[in-house]
């Protein structure tokens, strides 16, 4: 990471770089590279149809030979709070949200990754998701975020440690790293 944030390729805004923007530089032609392109797709076609057709994807990379890449995986969170007022209202609308009509328009309009893997295999999606293979070899590959109560803490020790990319010292970075996570793993610590 600080080999890339301190090279000549790193956009100066790299520190400070949100998701927008990045599809923002995409569409503009200032970006090589984009991780979340299934949401670029359907606003590069309609905003920028002059670059659309160079636009391409590919898996992940991965970093060990002759292994698939194990990304982890975000998704849709539906929850009902406990404090609704209408909670089998709500729970409708979130079966709602997640059927598999709401998912093909999802992701045909805004480029959500479906979570039904059938769509994957529907022709309806293939011409508007034509990565619809890559993605489903990405997610039956995928690994999952670490499951504890501490995430939040943990993410906030590694966001907090690797930015600004280019101050990262390899070695002590880590070792911070380590300990702080250990930390909120345990409860312990200050979070920065």
């Amino acid at each position: 990471m600080k080999r890339l944030a301190t090279s000549v390729a790193a956009d100066p805004s790299l520190p400070v770089q949100m998701e927008d923007q990045n599809r923002l530089a995409m569409e503009a032609g200032t970006a090589a590279f984009e991780l979340n392109y299934p949401f670029v797709y359907p606003s590069m076609k309609t905003l920028q149809p002059k670059l659309f057709p160079h636009f391409k994807w590919a898996l992940y990379p991965s970093v060990i030979s002759g292994k698939p890449s194990r990304v982890t995986i975000g998704g849709l969170d539906l929850a009902i709070s406990k404090y609704s007022q209408h909670p089998q209202d709500a729970f409708q609308a979130a079966l709602c949200l997640r059927n598999r009509e709401n998912q093909l328009n999802a992701a045909v309009k805004g480029g959500l990754p479906p979570t039904l893997e059938s769509l994957y295999h529907d022709p309806a999606l293939f011409p508007a998701y034509p990565f619809h293979a890559e993605i489903l070899t990405a997610l039956q590959n995928a690994s999952v975020r670490p499951q504890t109560p501490a995430y939040q803490n943990i993410s906030i020790v590694i966001s907090h440690l690797v930015s600004p990319p280019a101050g990262i010292d390899p070695v002590s970075t880590e070792q911070t790293m380590r300990g702080q996570i250990n930390e909120a793993l345990q409860s312990k610590g200050l979070i920065p």
